[in-house]
């Protein structure tokens, strides 16, 4: 997707056997290798496409092992990488619990732009922000490879013009949705002579 204009320039699906079942706080190890894979195509399909930072739906330093799928896939593609949580995962003993999290958001979080660093209790450590793209919930944004925490915020909010989610993700979305959709009514559909 280019910048700033948010328009589609490459678009690539891979089907993929997952072996591994969801696990909350182990999401890399599930989905990092099909996301190399479709990098290394594009890097060898249209190098002059490949992206110069790369935004995950998952966490990156805010994880409870301070390295999330955002931090993973950026240090073995060797790429900057912001994470994009729409959930908070809980850090325990770090960070205040789930309803005290949302109780400080509502009530700290105003307007578009707005953000809430989140500081680990015992080291000081800033695992990444709540930050409101949208008249709703927070998204929490945090570094995952090679990026500071305010280019993370710059850059999801400068890909959020309409909606809470950013354009790469929220396309991505959609468009493997659709996908899916279509495969199925393509296997339904056929007939057998």
């Amino acid at each position: 997707m280019t910048m700033p204009d948010l328009q589609v320039v490459y678009k690539r699906f891979l089907e993929t056997k997952l072996y591994l079942p969801y696990i909350s706080g182990f999401l890399a190890f599930r989905e990092v290798n099909p996301l190399l894979t479709l990098l290394d195509q594009l890097k060898s399909e249209q190098p002059d496409l490949y992206p110069q930072i790369l935004l995950i739906d998952g966490n990156g330093l805010l994880h409870p092992r301070q390295f999330g799928i955002a931090c993973h896939l950026g240090v073995l593609a060797d790429t900057p990488t912001i994470g994009v949580a729409k959930n908070f995962l809980m850090i325990p003993d770090e960070l205040e619990s789930i309803t005290e999290m949302k109780n400080k958001w509502h009530a700290t979080l105003q307007a578009k732009g707005d953000r809430l660093d989140l500081v680990g209790k015992k080291n000081d450590m800033l695992y990444g922000t709540a930050l409101r793209t949208s008249s709703k919930n927070p998204l929490l944004v945090s570094q995952g490879h090679r990026v500071s925490l305010d280019l993370a915020v710059q850059v999801v909010l400068a890909t959020c013009p309409k909606y809470r989610i950013p354009e790469p993700i929220r396309m991505a979305d959609l468009e493997s949705r659709a996908y899916i959709r279509n495969k199925k009514y393509l296997q339904s559909s056929k007939t057998i002579d």
